[in-house]
C-alpha cells in the first residue's frame, strides 16, 4: 500500500503538467473552435527562455515570474500578429497555420540555442518525505503545487473579475458579446495570452526531470491532448480532471502490468483516447452537440 501510495503521488505530479497544457488547449479551443498544435512548441520556447535568464544569473523564482510574462506577451501576439488574420478562414486553414507556427517555434529553437539536451534546475530540493512509511519525493509535490495553484488563480480571474467573464462570455457566445460593447478581438488574445502562461508553466516544471530540448514537450502535449479529450474538450474543469487521472492511471499501469512498462506509457494514453472516443466521444464533463435540422 505504501509503494501504490507513492506511485498515485507521482502519478499526481506528472498528471498536474498535463492538466496545466490540456486546459491551455481548452481555452484555445472554446474561442476558436481548434486545436492549437503549436502550444508545446510554445511552452518549449518559454523554457528555454527562463534557461537563459537562470544561466545569465537570474535565480530560478524571478526567472518563473519574467517567463510568465514573457509568455504572456508573446501568446498575445501570436493570436494578433498570426491568428487574427485567418480566424474568420475555415477552421482547417488555421489548423494549418498552428502547424506551420510548431515548425517555425522548433526550427527557431534549434538555431537559438542549439538541439543539445541542457540541465533544467529545479527550485524543489531532491529530498523525499517519509509520511506512514509512503516516500513522498518534495519534487512531486511542489510541481504539483505550483500546477495547481496556477490552475486554481486562473480559475478565480475567469470566476471573479470583469475580464474574466467578458472572456468566458466570448467564449459561448462571440456575436452576442459584441453587441455589448466586449471587444471580442482582445478577449481572444488574452485568452491566447493566458494559455501560454499556462504551457511556460507545465514546461518549466516539466523540464527538470525529462531535461530540456527542441523536442521536449512533443511527448507531454499528446499526454495533455488525451487529458483534454478525457475531460471533456471544452470542459476547462474536465481538463483538469482528465489530466490528473490521465497521470495517475498511466503511472500505475506501467508500474504493475508488466508488458506496459515504461516503453508503452504513450501507446497506452493513446488507447484511453481511443476508448474514450469510441464511448463518450465529448468526454467526461463534454457537452454533446445536437444540431437541428
Amino acid at each position: 500500500m505504501a509503494e501504490f501510495a507513492q506511485q498515485i503521488v507521482s502519478g499526481l505530479a506528472s498528471g498536474a503538467i498535463y492538466a496545466s497544457l490540456a486546459l491551455a488547449l481548452v481555452l484555445i479551443y472554446r474561442s476558436t473552435d481548434v486545436i492549437n498544435f503549436a502550444q508545446g512548441e510554445m511552452a518549449t520556447f518559454t523554457t528555454y527562455t527562463a534557461w537563459s535568464l537562470m544561466h545569465h544569473g537570474m535565480s530560478y523564482w524571478p526567472a518563473f515570474a519574467l517567463t510568465l510574462a514573457i509568455a504572456f506577451a508573446g501568446g498575445v501576439a501570436v493570436e494578433r500578429v498570426v491568428i487574427r488574420p485567418v480566424e474568420r478562414r475555415p477552421e482547417l486553414v488555421i489548423v494549418i497555420v498552428t502547424i506551420g507556427l510548431l515548425l517555425t517555434i522548433n526550427a527557431t529553437i534549434g538555431w537559438i540555442w542549439g538541439a543539445d539536451v541542457k540541465a533544467f534546475d529545479s527550485p524543489f530540493p531532491n529530498n523525499t518525505w517519509d509520511v506512514h512509511s509512503v516516500t513522498i519525493s518534495v519534487q512531486d509535490v511542489g510541481t504539483l503545487g505550483v500546477c495547481l495553484l496556477t490552475v486554481f488563480l486562473l480559475w478565480g480571474f475567469f470566476r471573479f473579475t470583469t475580464v474574466g467573464l467578458a472572456m468566458r462570455a466570448v467564449a459561448i457566445n462571440p456575436n452576442a458579446s459584441r453587441l455589448l460593447a466586449v471587444r471580442v478581438g482582445w478577449m481572444l488574445a488574452l485568452g491566447w495570452g493566458l494559455a501560454a502562461v499556462l504551457g511556460a508553466v507545465a514546461g518549466m516544471m516539466a523540464a527538470p526531470t525529462v531535461f530540456l530540448d527542441p523536442s521536449m514537450m512533443l511527448v507531454i502535449l499528446i499526454y495533455a491532448f488525451a487529458a483534454a479529450v478525457l475531460g471533456g474538450i471544452d470542459s476547462p474543469a474536465g481538463a483538469v480532471v482528465g489530466g490528473l487521472s490521465l497521470g495517475v492511471v498511466i503511472n500505475l499501469l506501467s508500474r504493475y502490468v508488466n508488458f506496459v512498462g515504461t516503453e508503452l506509457r504513450l501507446p497506452t494514453a493513446l488507447a484511453v483516447l481511443l476508448v474514450v472516443l469510441i464511448i463518450r466521444p465529448q468526454g467526461l464533463f463534454g457537452h454533446k452537440v445536437v444540431r437541428r435540422v
